[in-house]
């Protein structure tokens, strides 16, 4: 491989570098799936889940204990979303004993202890009650 060529090369990986580490990374963000449309993930990329038990706008979950094990809350402290979606549609909550948890258009958010890599939406329709968070479409 002659030196301009490799120089070449170089310059070309250094770019890509640079550039991937100018993304901004979002606290936030959303995948697509042919199945289930749009669906929220969060920062690395695993699927964020709404509980119909909670009714939309309250201000408490109802999943608590063993269903918190299986169904961790979701929160992060400075919230950043993909330009996709809009902050004002996020919210916080306070769980009983005081911790908090994000909201997105009222619905309390849920990562599942099923998914165990990026993307997977194991949890889709769990009991009929465990859905993706569609921002487009917020019905079963």
């Amino acid at each position: 491989m002659s030196i301009k060529l490799c120089a070449l090369f170089l310059a070309v990986a250094l770019l890509t570098t640079i550039a991937m580490a100018e993304k901004e990374i979002y606290t936030v963000n959303t995948a697509n799936s042919d199945k289930l449309g749009m669906y929220l993930v969060n920062e690395t990329f695993f699927t964020l889940y709404r509980y119909l038990s909670d009714p939309q706008g309250a201000e408490m979950s109802t999943c608590t204990g063993a269903c918190a094990l299986t169904w961790p809350p979701f929160y992060v402290e400075d919230l950043t979303v993909n330009p996709e979606l809009k902050s004002r549609d996020f919210d916080v909550i306070t769980r009983d004993g005081g911790k908090k948890q994000l909201t997105y258009k009222g619905w309390p958010l849920y990562l599942y202890s099923g998914d165990t890599k990026p993307f997977e939406t194991n949890g889709q329709r769990v009991n009929g009650l465990w859905f993706v968070v569609n921002p487009q479409n917020l019905t079963k």
